[in-house]
């Protein structure tokens, strides 16, 4: 497991199993004692930071991933993490800078393009938020979050023929999201693909 000593491995693997058990309480402070063993360990250092998040601790995990990315500079997934924390604190631009750090380091991190175009949508920079959602739809064609997400943004662009080139697309594997493309992009004259939608 990397270059853990002994204890710090035992603690975080008796953290792994209490988190496996969804003990998460016990599980946390088997991390923070692996912490005091290893606290250079970024496995126990993101793990406690994915551990808090997952239970909604956005505001401590954020130091964790901090720390991690510190300690892992180059590892795209971290500093993903880290960007996924901002948004949920509403540290927007810090958050754009974190997926854009991930993305340069990792160009097929579709996740991170997805954040970064969230992001740039909740800022109101919607032409960044195509390139971003096209970057991310594109390396997964069949995620209908992405597509959608472009759809809105080409929707808010005001450009109605690439909203309706998604709509088509959409349609293709996922009807359920293309009826609410279509009602939240206003493109009624689109609603003849799912009329008969019974969902």
């Amino acid at each position: 497991m990397g270059n853990m000593d002994f204890d710090t491995l035992r603690y975080y693997l008796r953290a792994r199993m209490f988190e496996w058990l969804r003990r998460h309480d016990q599980a946390e402070r088997e991390y923070r004692v692996a912490l005091q063993h290893g606290p250079r360990s970024v496995k126990v250092v993101s793990a406690l930071g994915y551990l808090l998040a997952r239970r909604d601790r956005y505001e401590e995990a954020l130091g964790y991933f901090e720390e991690a990315v510190r300690l892992a500079p180059k590892n795209a997934h971290l500093l993903f993490d880290l960007g996924f924390v901002r948004e949920k604190l509403r540290r927007i631009e810090p958050a754009i800078e974190a997926f854009q750090a991930a993305v340069r380091l990792n160009p097929k991190l579709d996740r991170a393009w997805y954040g970064m175009g969230m992001c740039y949508a909740t800022l109101g920079r919607h032409e960044e938020a195509v390139s971003a959602f096209q970057q991310a739809a594109e390396l997964q064609p069949m995620n209908p979050h992405a597509w959608y997400a472009l759809g809105m943004a080409y929707h808010h662009t005001r450009n109605p023929d690439k909203v309706k080139e998604v709509v088509h697309h959409l349609f293709r594997f996922d009807p359920i999201m293309t009826r609410q493309l279509i009602r939240d992009a206003q493109r009624a004259d689109l609603a003849h693909l799912v009329k008969d939608l019974k969902v």
